[in-house]
């Protein structure tokens, strides 16, 4: 579905932007993208999209190598959405949000879908979208890139300003999407969302690609985290600090399960058993 191939970008003569990066992301994975700030990953999904075009290596979406293909094109199979959704609504009506990028992309049976949407996502149709609050305007942009259905869903920072509950239900519509079998890509400087949600880490430093692996993995890997000047998400953390070794999260529904998990395996070790 995505692929990078040495890839580097720089926005000025003093080379700031990324280097040399190469990964490839399979159709149906869900990958988290993290880093400091500055690291890139804003700009990875911007190559991802077509948006910017490297400077030297590929950026191959969906068989359509970025520096060729009309952004127009690369549209059709990548959905983006937008840290801030401000900067993505443009019409009068949530209705008419929905609708208007499935008009560019020419989806037929649009009506069909909108009112798909508008009832998947509990959005009255007739309202305002600058008059909702900041959860309903990122659930509207959702939408609105979701009634195209994209192969591939990039999103930066889709929970920046968002409670508890409105993130919750983002990130629980955007996880049924890839369990039926869109890729995603998620910028995100909150651990802890990643290591709900995320299959696979991508950790990004000045500029680089300086670790790949499945989210857990990453997680427990300190070193690493120091590096891209990240902390890891609290309950691996946890783990780590009282036992020196990671919980299988999975397992674990909440704090007072992993606290129990590893007072057994700790006690387990006293005995000699392991």
């Amino acid at each position: 579905m995505l692929r990078l191939d040495g890839v580097h970008f720089s926005y000025n003569t003093e080379g700031q932007g990324i280097q040399d990066v190469s990964f490839e992301l399979k159709s149906g994975e869900f990958a988290a993208i993290i880093g400091e700030n500055g690291a890139g990953k804003s700009t990875i999904c911007r190559l991802c999209n077509g948006l910017l075009k490297p400077s030297s290596g590929t950026v191959t979406v969906a068989g359509f190598d970025t520096s060729n293909a009309k952004t127009s094109r690369i549209a059709r199979d990548v959905g983006f959405l937008f840290q801030n959704p401000d900067r993505q609504l443009c019409q009068s009506t949530v209705r008419e949000e929905i609708m208007f990028g499935m008009g560019f992309a020419g989806v037929s049976e649009a009506e069909e879908r909108c009112s798909e949407m508008l009832e998947l996502f509990g959005l009255d149709g007739k309202k305002e979208p600058f008059g909702l609050s900041r959860g309903e305007r990122q659930l509207v942009a959702l939408a609105s890139v979701l009634a195209r259905e994209p192969g591939l869903m990039i999103l930066d920072e889709p929970t920046t300003g968002l409670d508890y509950m409105e993130c919750t239900r983002i990130m629980d519509h955007i996880t049924r999407l890839n369990e039926n079998g869109t890729t995603v890509l998620m910028v995100s400087h909150d651990m802890e969302v990643v290591l709900d949600y995320a299959h696979r880490g991508l950790v990004l430093s000045g500029g680089r690609l300086i670790g790949d692996g499945s989210v857990h993995d990453i997680m427990r890997d300190a070193a690493l985290l120091s590096k891209a000047s990240l902390l890891p998400a609290q309950i691996p953390a946890l783990a780590v600090a009282i036992g020196g070794r990671f919980i299988d999260i999975d397992r674990a529904d909440d704090m007072a399960s992993i606290v129990e998990a590893e007072a057994n395996a700790l006690a387990g070790d006293s005995r000699g058993e392991f």
